[in-house]
């Protein structure tokens, strides 16, 4: 269960009203890569392999092309830890961690700027989509948001093929936790290819847009506003970046050559369009 049930009280116009609330649950989730710890990161129990092989390929320690390593979960008072074996004599690249990851921040723990992932990866996937359908991939993503209908506290994050058909959806404490849950069950599902938009809640920062970039999604759409460097990467990344999509409205930041009805493809300016 994501969530658990704390006694409370409500204040309202002077009253004290006792009761019982969901909050969204916050636990420890231990990454070990052959045997050897790697990192710790706070998030929402379930969805753990996908989150773990999401995380990896964000780090680049895997790729779509494999190997793929086995997840041997187990369980502790305290935390969940998973063991991630990769096949015999494979050497994965593992970037310098130093454990710890809050659920509020994917490059904690980094101990080099280098290995906060600023390196170009530009999306090698073109397709086009149309104003309605941005409306219509909120609308699928909200009405899935089991989590946040119980507890208010949940982001989520989704991925849809080019038709507008979900893909996967997934909740989590973490922004980046729920992308990388996402991207890691789709690729354990073989369906990272047919990605091609990743629609998020909240606000974008630049690791939100460099996950999707590497995950080769062409099109990424937040709820809220994008960081100046998630602009400046999805521009050099080549990746179509959305922003305040509320309603019929929604701000393009890079790339609207992708948006069919646009009127000025390749204005340099961020572009602002009515649904």
């Amino acid at each position: 269960m994501p969530f658990n049930v704390h006694r409370s009280t409500h204040y309202h116009d002077g009253e004290e009203i006792p009761q019982n609330e969901a909050l969204l649950a916050e636990q420890a989730l231990e990454l070990h890569i052959d045997n050897q710890p790697f990192t710790v990161t706070m998030r929402t129990p379930g969805k753990d392999t996908e989150l773990a092989m999401g995380l990896l390929l964000s780090e680049g320690i895997i790729s779509p092309q494999g190997p793929i390593p086995q997840a041997h979960p187990s369980a502790t008072t305290q935390s969940t830890i998973i063991n991630l074996l990769f096949p015999q004599g494979f050497q994965p690249k593992i970037s310098k961690r130093s454990m710890v990851s809050v659920s509020s921040c994917g490059v904690c723990g980094k101990q080099d700027l280098g290995d906060i992932g600023l390196e170009t990866h530009k999306v090698n996937k073109d397709g086009q989509f149309a104003f309605e359908d941005v409306e219509e991939w909120f609308a699928q993503m909200n009405a899935s948001q089991t989590d946040f209908i119980q507890t208010g506290g949940a982001h989520a994050a989704a991925a849809f093929d080019e038709s507008g058909q979900l893909l996967s959806i997934m909740e989590d404490i973490g922004r980046h936790n729920a992308v990388d849950k996402v991207i890691g069950d789709l690729l354990l599902r073989d369906k990272l290819d047919e990605a091609f938009a990743l629609t998020v809640s909240g606000r974008v920062s630049f690791e939100i847009v460099s996950k999707a970039s590497i995950a080769n999604i062409p099109v990424l759409a937040a709820v809220s506003a994008v960081s100046s460097l998630a602009a400046e990467c999805a521009e050099s990344n080549f990746l179509t970046l959305l922003g305040f999509c509320r309603g019929d409205r929604a701000t393009c930041y890079a790339h609207p050559h992708r948006l069919a009805n646009a009127n000025d493809p390749f204005h340099s300016d961020p572009f602002h369009f009515n649904l």
